[in-house]
This record gives C-alpha cells, structure tokens and sequence, in this order.
C-alpha cells in the first residue's frame, strides 16, 4: 500500500540555474524525473517525486526553478519556487564552484526564520573545487556539508542518506499518534462516520481510514458505525467504551447521544492536532465571539475538490458561523498549497489538513500569527459553533 502524501516527508531541493538540482533528484529516485540541461531555466515548475528512500521511508522531493532564474518567466518561477518552503519539512541546497552568495544565504535566513533543517550539497567536483573562501563562508552556517560529484561519486548515496537521517524533524522520527496515544492498549473506541456525500462510493474519508489504522497499531478494539446506529452499539457493550469520535458534520447529534462520562472528540480535531497546533486553534475558534457585521472570514482548503451541494466549507461552516454570531459576514473560499493576501480577514478557518502535511499548515499558522489574525480548523470551529468545545478537547490533558 502506497503511503499518503500527506503523510511523507517533504523535500525541497533548491539552487542557482544548472547548479545539478535535477541531476542530483534523478540520482537519489535512479529515475530521469526531472530534465538536465546545460540551458539554464530549464525546471520551469516545482517538480514532484514520492518513493520510499530507505532507511528514511515515504518521502516527497521537490525540485524547484533555479533561484537566480533571469529568464522571461523567471521571477513566476521564483515565485513558485518560494512557495515551496511552506510545505517542506527538510531543505537541500545545491552550489557548484561557482561559489556561495547572497542568493543561497538568503534562502538559508529563510529556512532559519522557519525552522526548516537543511544541508548544502556542493556539486560538480569532478569539473573543478569550489574555492576554500566559499566553504568557510558555507561552514559559517552550516557543519552539514557534502563535497560531491552527483554524476560520478559512487558514495553519494550513502553520505547523503546519513546526514538526512542526522537532521530529520522530531515530529517525524517519532510518528506521532492521531489518537492510540490518548487511550491505553485494550481499549474499545467507537468512531462515528455518517456516510459522507464527498467520500467516494465504496470509501469512507482519509482522516477515518488513517484512525483505524491507527487504532489497530494501538491493539484497540475499534467499532465503526454510523449515528443512527450510535446508541445501539453504546447499549450493546458490556464496559462503555474508552473514547467516542464523530465526524465533526454529526457531531451535535452525537453529543446528544453519548453520555457526560464517556470522552468525545471529532476527527478534525484529531488532525488538528496531529496537523497542526490545536492550542492556536481552539485560540482561534474564540475569535468567533468578536466577529462584527461585514467581517471578511477565509475558509482556507489544502487541495481542490468538486463542490456538493450542502458542501462544509462552503455552505455548512458558513451557517453555522452566521447563526452563531448572528453577523452579516463576508465569507471566501481559497483552496490549494499557495496562501492568498489574508491582511483583511478578520479570522482564517483551515481544514482538516487530510491532504496536505504538518509543514505546511504550521507556516500557515506561522503566518497568521504575524498578520496577527487569529485562526482556527473546521472541526474546532464546528464543535465551538455547537457550544461543545469544552467536552471536544477535554481528552487532551494540555488544553
């Protein structure tokens, strides 16, 4: 089975034009992904790669435009290129002999301010050495260096692998749980998925595919119904179960249903933790009170999808907003990896995160917190709609 992208660990790989960044992804895949060229500016787009690079596991690299592009498109492809940043969760940067300058060392600043671990490949060893003034000045920020003929040297491989291994984040090292850290082994947990208009036919949503999983790895017993079947499968278990979590969607029925004693949560507020910061967003969330007439509110989505009819991000979180604050707010939608102008909304509302990884939600965060605009997620902004945060996060000790 094929890890999630979402779930891998993020790659970039970046550079001046012809520098070998795509000659370098094609000898870590062993695959012509990315075209090599003498001519400079020929990666044009972020260019993408998902395999499984052992010892490491599931990783995405991704290979950008050189980022002293000059071409006519040049500063476009710059552009996309920086973007990037808010979806790694590890930096490669490439210079030849040519030397280290103001581009690499603004890019490293960057990757400094984000906390994002990186480490300078210096190729083309075989053609000439780079100067000993440019690796003093490399080794002025970095100890993580790798000297290097991508073509030729046979252990690059290897050297590469190890410092990798060296600078991976916490976070992915020691997989965090979605939910199996929260109950103890043994345990019986009851997840409630409605059946969901936006899941495919035959297929229930990604966030309650990964909490069975996660569930199993736990050695829990795990019961899946829908909330019509809620109370029976409660009545029917001899002990009540350890946790109930609900699809954010049914989440006031269920509350309704499953008695003060037993701890409830959602899914979205799962991944909101496991995503993202859930802290900031149950901060967020109380942002809702404040709300005034003519208030701008993002709905910020991670992927594109086909809109339905009574669609949560368009039609049911706005509802519910209006009804909760009783304002008259203006309500946008964004969706995709890029982040729009957000200087005039009042509160940003991310999604649950399913399809994009931690890096980028937390530079999402990053920079709302800057613009100093409160954000939150869907299923914390649904159950604090619904009055029920408090019981929602109860579980999670830290809040």
């Amino acid at each position: 089975m094929k890890a999630l992208k979402s779930m891998r660990l993020h790659i970039g790989v970046f550079g001046k034009t012809n520098v070998g960044k795509s000659s370098l992804l094609n000898k870590i895949t062993n695959q012509e992904i990315s075209i090599v060229s003498d001519i400079a500016g020929t990666t044009t787009d972020v260019v993408e790669k998902s395999m499984e690079l052992l010892p490491v596991g599931p990783v995405t690299f991704l290979d950008t435009a050189g980022i002293d592009d000059s071409t006519e498109l040049g500063e476009k492809r710059l552009e996309k290129t920086m973007k990037v940043l808010n979806r790694i969760d590890v930096a490669l940067v490439v210079v030849d002999f040519n030397g280290f300058d103001e581009y690499e060392i603004n890019l490293i600043r960057q990757f400094e301010e984000l906390k994002i671990p990186y480490m300078v490949i210096v190729n083309k060893a075989d053609v000439k050495n780079i100067s000993e003034e440019a690796l003093t000045k490399i080794k002025s920020f970095t100890s993580r260096i790798i000297l290097t003929s991508v073509v030729n040297d046979d252990n690059f491989i290897y050297h590469f692998k190890d410092q990798l291994v060296k600078m991976l984040p916490d976070d992915f090292v020691n997989s965090p749980k979605i939910v199996g850290d929260l109950v103890e082994k043994g345990s019986t947990v009851i997840l409630v998925i409605p059946i969901d208009k936006e899941a495919p036919k035959g297929r229930i949503i990604l966030p309650q595919v990964q909490t069975i999983r996660d569930l199993l790895d736990s050695d829990c017993l795990c019961y899946v119904v829908k909330e019509t079947e809620l109370k029976a499968a409660i009545d029917s278990l001899k002990v009540p179960p350890t946790l109930v979590v609900t699809d954010s969607q049914a989440f006031k029925q269920v509350d309704e249903i499953v008695p003060e004693d037993i701890p409830l949560t959602s899914f979205s507020i799962l991944f909101a933790r496991l995503k993202g910061d859930l802290d900031e967003f149950v901060k967020g969330a109380k942002a809702i009170e404040s709300l005034k007439d003519g208030d701008k509110v993002l709905i910020l989505e991670s992927c594109t999808h086909h809109a339905i009819e009574d669609d949560i991000g368009r039609v049911k979180i706005p509802n519910w907003l209006k009804k909760k604050t009783g304002k008259d707010l203006v309500i946008e939608n964004y969706a995709g990896h890029d982040f729009p102008v957000i200087d005039d909304y009042k509160l940003i509302i991310h999604c649950g995160a399913c399809m994009t990884n931690r890096r980028e939600v937390l530079s999402r965060i990053l920079i709302a917190n800057k613009k100093n605009i409160p954000i939150t997620n869907y299923g914390v902004t649904i159950s604090y709609c619904l009055g029920i945060l408090p019981r929602a996060v109860k579980i999670f000790k830290n809040i």
